[in-house]
């Protein structure tokens, strides 16, 4: 028996029988073998001890790879779990992930943990990782895996392995005398996880993610390779949470959440409000020049509406329940595309009108469980920038590409560098989660990534997303602090044409399906704000602030003169806006540098400080947010720097 190996440089190891990574490794070198933590076997990752039975294509893992993040994180998590049971006898451990930047362990425990225990379960970490215990992978016998945890009281353990299938191979991993529940792989032994790690806090979770579920108690941590990358993830921590939308929101008076109102339904203060008004006021602009005609359509609808869209066969669990109105089921919308359908459907439509877009920001209304609710972030009421676009076959690619170049004129007016998109595509195991119509599936997939191809973008493919009546586009943006958003969507719809009668009379003067095109660029009010905040950590440009400027009188005797700067600045009209700019007067008695703080901690661009001199000149004291001192101005000079900002959407206070 021969066995040959292949390696990344192309060369090939041959064995004359099976052989283990680690002895491969040796094999090639010493300082590769003290180096290696885990071997790729045909692009699959296993522990170095598993042997390797037949030819293929080997890696040899080790600190500086890829992989090695998720193998130290994993293994930091079952390092945890070790560590409270040690401490905290009769606690259950459940499920504990590698997750992205660390890893997390779920509980199950009478007494709640508290954040001094964090140090605690911490010192015992690095004594089990001091102990250098070798991780072992065990094969065990389904019963006597079960059996084996519930003697220890351990029933989530015995749960998940009576629901693993029948095909599946239950193992073991034994660090020293502790052993767990996983599939693997592993590192060699807890030595090699290393001491950069931090746990950083407590969360409460539902077992397996069900609100029907016991709620477990939940313990995050962050786990690297070396100092430099820890240091650097708990810098960027801090950084996220000066940035966090909810705390900068309360701060800035931008929303507020009250128990009355109901979770998830956010009530905007004016400041917030302001910036609705502007995206809103963006968007027509930019739809206008597009050519989007605009519609405004009803909150709510009668089920029969939805039962012809689909939405309550495919989508129910995700809507409110109905209200009883005359005798009849009446649903909050969920989405707006059945209303702009309705409106489509009325009148015959010619080959030579279409494409027709049709615009509307659109308030919806989703049951999102409320484990998930975070702010603005996720809402059960939104305010969408929604359109559709109903156009030819032949038109269908165009159109997906123009919605593209909208969405990348938004994101260079926010300076948003880093996003890509990502094409969702139906789960073949999950059929019944979709509509039937596999030949329509292939043609919109066609159209979507011809129009992907030719846009230049990047993309990446995400298979079990698509919407349950085409494939979709999300388009995927990172805020300064590196978090992921899904911002916004782009979809391609062939079943609204059977569900709604959807035709146009073609140029042989016979009926023809049209192409729906569904789009929010800007996605809702609620999601893009919450990003906003994160990404500009609440210094918005001065064409978005809500308080673009505040006059700061030196002391009351200059009231009024701050008064006649702030009518001379009120009344200018912007271009690029909702109406002329937006400034105030601090009239409080509070000391000239404590006003300037306050408007400084409301991130105000522009603070125009006015004593005797700027009275007797008719000029401003210009300071910026940052704390920049620019000197005076008359007011006509800063009414000409503070108008161009505002008009032109560019920002020379950032």
């Amino acid at each position: 028996m021969s066995i040959r190996l292949t390696l990344p440089d192309l060369s090939v190891k041959e064995f004359s029988a099976p052989v283990t990574g680690l002895e491969l490794a040796s094999s090639i070198g010493a300082g590769l073998a003290k180096a290696a933590l885990a071997v790729k076997i045909d692009g699959e990752l296993r522990d170095l001890m598993r042997p390797i039975e037949q030819d293929a294509k080997v890696e040899i893992v080790t600190r500086k790879s890829e992989e090695a993040l998720e193998l130290i994180r994993h293994d930091t998590a079952h390092v945890m779990a070790e560590a409270v049971q040690e401490l905290f006898p009769n606690t259950q451990v459940t499920i504990g992930p590698a997750v992205e930047n660390g890893f997390y362990y779920d509980f199950a425990r009478e007494e709640p943990f508290k954040l001094e225990d964090l140090e605690k379960i911490d010192a015992k970490m690095r004594e089990i990782i001091a102990r250098d215990a070798p991780l072992v992978r065990e094969v065990w016998d389904r019963a006597e895996a079960i059996s084996f945890f519930e003697s220890k009281g351990e029933k989530y353990k015995a749960e998940i392995i009576r629901d693993l299938p029948e095909s599946e191979t239950v193992t073991l991993y034994a660090q020293g005398a502790w052993k767990d529940l996983c599939r693997g792989p592993h590192l060699p032994s807890t030595g090699k996880i290393g001491t950069t790690f931090k746990l950083l806090k407590l969360a409460g979770a539902y077992w397996r993610g069900d609100s029907n579920n016991a709620v477990l108690q939940r313990i995050y941590g962050t786990a690297w390779r070396d100092e430099k990358e820890l240091q650097a993830h708990l810098t960027m921590l801090e950084e996220a949470e000066k940035r966090d939308h909810r705390k900068l929101g309360k701060m800035m008076d931008i929303f507020t959440l009250n128990e009355d109102v109901g979770a998830g339904l956010p009530l905007w203060m004016p400041n917030g409000t302001v910036l609705r008004d502007e995206l809103e006021f963006l968007a027509q602009q930019e739809e206008r020049r597009d050519g989007y005609q605009r519609v405004v359509t009803p909150m709510i609808a009668k089920g029969a509406l939805y039962y012809r869209s689909r939405h309550l066969p495919y989508y129910k669990e995700d809507m409110y329940a109905p209200m009883d109105i005359d005798g009849e089921e009446y649903y909050l919308r969920p989405m707006n595309c059945p209303h702009h359908h309705c409106i489509y459907g009325v009148g015959k439509h010619s080959y030579r009108d279409l494409p027709i877009r049709y615009a509307e920001y659109a308030i919806d209304y989703r049951y999102e469980s409320s484990g998930s609710l975070s702010g603005l972030m996720r809402t059960r009421g939104f305010c969408q920038n929604d359109a559709h676009i109903y156009c030819r076959y032949d038109q269908a690619k165009d159109e997906f590409i123009r919605v593209m170049k909208l969405h990348t004129r938004y994101y260079d007016l926010f300076d948003i560098k880093n996003y890509y998109m990502r094409l969702s595509l139906p789960d073949l195991n999950k059929l019944d989660k979709y509509v039937d119509k596999p030949h329509q599936w292939l043609a919109a997939l066609d159209i979507i990534k011809q129009a992907m191809h030719e846009s230049g973008l990047p993309y990446k493919e995400a298979k079990g997303e698509a919407a349950f009546y085409g494939p979709k586009i999300d388009f995927m943006i990172r805020s300064a602090i590196g978090t992921e958003y899904a911002i916004s969507t782009n979809q391609l719809d062939f079943l609204a044409t059977e569900t709604f009668d959807l035709n146009y009379t073609g140029d042989d003067g016979k009926e023809h399906p049209v192409y729906v095109i569904h789009r929010a660029p800007l996605g809702s009010h609620e999601r893009f704000v919450a990003f906003l905040l994160e990404h500009y950590a609440g210094n918005f440009p001065v064409w978005l602030a809500p308080v673009q400027a505040r006059v700061v009188p030196v002391s009351d005797k200059h009231n009024d003169y701050a008064e006649k700067v702030r009518e001379a600045l009120f009344t200018a009209p912007v271009v690029n806006g909702t109406g002329g700019l937006r400034v105030d007067v601090d009239f409080s008695s509070e000391r000239m540098q404590k006003k300037i703080r306050e408007a400084q901690l409301q991130k105000i661009p522009y603070m125009l400080v006015v004593g005797d001199r700027e009275a007797e000149e008719g000029t401003v004291s210009v300071r910026l947010r940052s704390g920049a001192d620019l000197g005076a101005m008359s007011v006509e000079s800063f009414l000409d720097r503070i108008k161009k900002e505002a008009e032109s959407r560019r920002d020379a206070t950032l």
